[in-house]
C-alpha cells in the first residue's frame, strides 16, 4: 500500500517541491499550507506520516503535534518536524512534544526522503514482511497467494491489491476515494461504484462455504477489516 503523507508547509516554493518529489518517490502526498487546515485534514483522515513545519499561519506546528498525540486516531502516526529553528532547546522541545524526527532548514530532499522511509520502517516493521495475517486469512506478497485456513483463495489482481490494502491496517475505515487512490492509482479514472463491485467479489471469494465475513461496511464511509472478527 502506498503511504499517504500529509505535508504541512506554508512556503510557496518548498511545499510544492516536496509534494512533487514525494509523489515521484512513490508516496501519496497531501499538501496543506496552514495549521488550521492541517487539523481539519487530520480530523477527516489519518495519514501514514506527517511532515510538519514548525512556523505556520494559524495553529503552529508544535501545537498540531501536541493535538495529534492527544487524539487516539493519530497517537502513533509518525511525525517529522521541519524548522529553521536549529537550537538544541528547540529540537528537544519538538521531540518532547511527540515528533519522531527533526530536520533543520535548509535540508536536502534526498535526506528527507531517507528519513521518511526510516521512520515508516520503525513505525510499521510488519510492512517489511512478505506475509500478511488477519484472523485465519494469510496473504503472501511474494507468491501472490491468499489462504483462509487451509484453503487457497483465488483472487484477481485488483481483489488481491484491495485485500492487501485492508490487511495492512485492520480496523481502519477506508473511503471509496482512498481505495481508488491506493488500489487503482491517482492517474486512473474509475467510478467509485467500481470499488463496491470489487469488494463484493472479494467477499464472495473469502466467504465461500458460508464462512464469517471479515469485511465491515461502514455506511456513508467505506470499508474496513473488522477488528472484532475472531478468525
Amino acid at each position: 500500500m502506498t503511504p499517504r503523507i500529509l505535508v504541512v508547509e506554508d512556503d510557496e516554493a518548498l511545499g510544492p517541491m516536496l509534494e512533487y518529489n514525494l509523489e515521484k518517490e512513490g508516496f501519496l502526498p497531501v499538501l496543506v499550507p496552514d495549521g488550521d487546515e492541517a487539523l481539519l485534514k487530520l480530523a477527516e483522515e489519518t495519514p501514514d506520516l506527517i511532515v510538519l513545519d514548525w512556523m505556520l499561519p494559524g495553529t503552529s506546528g508544535i501545537e498540531i503535534c501536541r493535538q495529534a498525540r492527544a487524539r487516539r486516531e493519530t497517537r502513533s502516526t509518525p511525525i517529522i518536524m521541519l524548522t529553521a529553528r536549529g537550537e538544541e532547546g528547540d529540537r528537544i522541545r519538538g521531540l518532547d512534544t511527540g515528533a519522531d524526527d527533526y530536520i533543520t532548514k535548509p535540508f536536502s530532499v534526498s535526506e528527507l526522503i531517507a528519513r521518511i522511509r526510516a521512520v515508516l520502517r520503525r513505525a510499521s516493521p510488519a510492512e517489511e514482511s512478505d506475509m500478511r495475517r488477519f484472523g485465519d486469512i494469510t496473504l503472501d506478497l511474494d507468491t501472490r497467494r491468499v489462504h483462509r485456513g487451509d484453503t487457497e483463495i483465488k483472487l484477481g489482481p485488483t481483489e488481491f491489491r484491495l485485500l492487501d490494502c485492508l490487511m495492512r491496517r485492520p480496523g481502519r475505515v477506508y473511503s471509496r476515494e482512498q481505495l481508488l487512490d491506493i488500489v487503482w492509482g491517482r492517474d486512473v479514472y474509475v467510478d467509485e461504484r467500481t470499488v463496491d463491485v470489487h469488494v463484493g467479489r472479494l467477499r464472495k471469494a473469502l466467504n465461500k462455504g458460508a464462512k464469517p465475513d471479515p469485511i465491515r461496511t461502514v455506511r456513508s464511509a467505506g470499508y474496513a477489516l473488522d477488528e472484532t472478527y475472531p478468525g
